[in-house]
């Protein structure tokens, strides 16, 4: 898993392309500390004679002009790493203890420099911008929505706004895109039951806070069965309950946390307001109090249909015919959301497992690798689609 494929290897830039890759695997960094990572992203910029600032601490924004006017496209390379311990045995494994490029954001940072070095070249052909970002944080908390309150959107304006993600549901060769909504929207809960405790042979002198947590997560789950629209899709989480001391111990108070996801931001708003409802609804049954905390996460990422189009056709001028598929959409959340809210754009997944060779495991596992045939993939659809956007 350690040799570099003869395809990346043959490409004109191909083998910069893995060096930057592994070396930014290699020296993994969390959300908002990526600082070597942003400072070889802004070395390697200005080397290539592009404008360049910072924003956010460790965001990083290049762009380069074209010869001609026109709009201005924006290039979205996510940096940050996870609090992952790395267990590949690779000449390039994390040299950090408890971090890891576990989802394929080193892949994004060196696809979008060697990206932004080739049409700094090639500058003379574009009638209009590329604008790329390199953004912190995009696995919490967020680096996207900082990047555009301190204005990445603007000074050029941005037209349109494309990210690509390294995906291992997908073989190598093929790029999903697709219109519409494509990843949910996450946001996260905190209860907190408010009981009375007492000794656990005597319940009948407690309000007794676990049972009640306990007919919280049941009663929840009636929501998306029941109250939701069953041609919607969503889901409703309970992922920790923490409470009590002793075996024979019934606490004062039980938290719950959890996570919801939805597509559609009134379905998002419905069942923000049912789980609420239903929580304090259980609790007071029962005689106890509940405190509720609910956190609005990333929304909905959703692509818009022209820009879908115009990735697809660029996929095509890469691939061919058979190598855009319909992108599947998944519960999982993006920040790159907050982007296309307010940008027509679209948001693709880039093939980079491999059966043959090994690379199979799923995002955020500790054995996490791809097939770097798939950077190429990903610099060629960025060109591809520059050309295409900003066709003098």
């Amino acid at each position: 898993m350690g040799r570099m494929s003869l395809i990346a290897a043959a490409h004109p830039w191909g083998k910069d392309l893995v060096r930057l890759r592994r070396d930014l695997h290699s020296h993994p960094e969390p959300g908002f500390q990526e600082k070597r990572t942003s400072a070889i992203v802004e070395r390697t910029l200005r080397a290539a004679g592009i404008e360049t600032k910072k924003l956010c601490g460790t965001g990083v924004v290049g762009l380069v002009r074209g010869a001609r006017p026109g709009p201005t496209l924006l290039i979205r390379a996510d940096m940050d790493a996870l609090p992952v311990t790395e267990e590949n045995e690779v000449p390039y494994r994390s040299k950090v203890p408890g971090r890891m490029h576990a989802c394929g954001h080193d892949g994004h940072t060196a696809m979008g420099l060697v990206a932004a070095r080739q049409l700094q070249k090639r500058r003379g052909d574009l009638a209009g911008n590329v604008k790329f970002m390199f953004q912190p944080a995009e696995e919490g908390p967020g680096g996207a929505l900082p990047m555009i309150d301190a204005g990445i959107l603007k000074n050029p304006k941005v037209d349109a706004a494309f990210a690509i993600h390294l995906w291992n549901d997908l073989p190598v060769g093929k790029v999903g895109v697709r219109s519409g909504p494509v990843f949910a929207g996450a946001d996260e809960f905190t209860m907190k039951v408010l009981g009375k405790g007492g000794h656990g042979a005597a319940p009948h002198q407690t309000v007794d806070p676990v049972v009640i947590a306990a007919n919280i997560v049941t009663a929840s789950q009636a929501i998306v069965s029941r109250r939701v629209d069953p041609v919607k899709t969503a889901v409703v989480t309970f992922g920790q309950i923490k409470g009590g001391t002793r075996f024979n111990i019934i606490p004062d108070d039980v938290t719950l946390n959890g996570t919801v996801r939805t597509f559609e931001e009134p379905l998002r708003r419905q069942i923000k307001r049912d789980l609420r409802q239903i929580a304090s609804g259980v609790a007071a049954s029962f005689g106890a109090g509940l405190d509720f905390d609910y956190d609005d996460g990333y929304p909905p990422t959703v692509n818009d249909p022209k820009m879908t189009a115009l990735a697809a056709e660029a996929v095509r001028d890469v691939l061919g015919p058979a190598g855009a598929v319909e992108q599947e959409v998944t519960m999982g959340a993006e920040d790159m959301s907050y982007v296309l809210q307010r940008v027509p754009g679209c948001y693709m997944v880039v093939g980079s497992m491999n059966r043959a060779r090994g690379f199979t495991s799923p995002h955020h596992s500790a054995r996490f690798d791809f097939d770097e045939d798939a950077l190429t993939v990903g610099v060629d659809v960025w060109l591809r689609l520059a050309a295409r956007y900003l066709s003098c």
